[in-house]
């Protein structure tokens, strides 16, 4: 019993870390509003603002997932490398 409990334990743990890259593309699939991306992915890592436009990034264990937002419109998502 107490093996299972360290078991169960270690796979909470890891399912608590960062998605891939491609995890959160797949979770964000056809969305197309900033309150869409927020439900799905919460909250960004960072935001950074530029006029009309925002640019939202959320890490991965392999990279990062970038969303261009126009307005309240998902324009663009890119992936970047791996994280240093």
């Amino acid at each position: 019993m107490k093996r299972f409990a360290i078991l169960a334990f270690a796979l909470l743990l890891a399912a608590c870390g960062d998605p891939s890259k491609a995890d959160l593309v797949k979770k964000a699939e056809g969305v197309s509003t900033k309150a869409e991306l927020e439900a799905k992915l919460g909250r960004p890592d960072d935001i950074a603002k530029l006029g009309p436009i925002e640019q939202w990034t959320y890490k991965a264990k392999d990279g990062s997932v970038l969303f261009v937002i126009t307005g309240d419109s998902v324009a663009l998502q890119a992936t970047g490398g791996k994280r240093q």
